[in-house]
């Protein structure tokens, strides 16, 4: 019988999707708040590709994603989708916005991978646990990012990429032995 090693630590990011940069910096400050101090911030772009939250979000939507510093069990994943949707709603609350005031996609990236959480069920997505969803999203490779067939459209665009590849490259080096 193979030997039954435990998973290797990921980094956890989180995608942040507000129309209001005031509705992300306290979603940062919350996450830092629950998951230790942010390590990097990607660029807040427009979110394009697709109109799925300006119905309840509303128009002028931007899309940014940290990293944490402190690697986690990747196991954890699930329970931390959970926590970041009750943080969407304590913050529709502070807010007093009509719908979200924030979207909170937490996700883990690994050496060879950027997986997402979602309670979304589909093909491709297979099941952790408690209702939650993991998302392959994209593949990492010494010649650079593959994107899947169903990689979400920001994602498949340069705006993200190269806060991944940073992430992942700082994350590697972590994961060297002490010389």
């Amino acid at each position: 019988m193979a030997d039954i090693r435990p998973f290797v630590p990921a980094k956890l990011i989180c995608g942040i999707i507000a129309g209001r940069e005031e509705h992300a910096e306290e979603a940062e400050r919350r996450l830092a708040g629950l998951y230790g101090p942010i390590e990097s911030r990607g660029p807040r772009v427009p979110f394009a590709g697709t109109d799925y939250y300006k119905a309840e979000m509303g128009a002028g939507l931007r899309r940014g994603f940290v990293s944490f510093r402190d690697p986690i069990a990747p196991e954890r994943l699930p329970e931390i989708k959970i926590e970041t949707n009750t943080l969407e709603d304590e913050l529709r609350a502070v807010f007093g916005t009509k719908g979200r005031a924030v979207n909170l996609d937490p996700g883990i990236l690994t050496s060879s991978a950027l997986f997402m959480a979602t309670t979304k069920e589909f093909s491709h997505r297979p099941p952790l646990q408690k209702g939650i969803y993991a998302h392959l999203e994209l593949l990492f490779a010494k010649t650079g990012v593959k994107r899947l067939e169903w990689t979400y459209p920001d994602f498949r665009t340069e705006d993200h990429i190269p806060f991944f590849l940073s992430v992942r490259k700082a994350y590697l080096e972590t994961l060297k032995p002490p010389r």
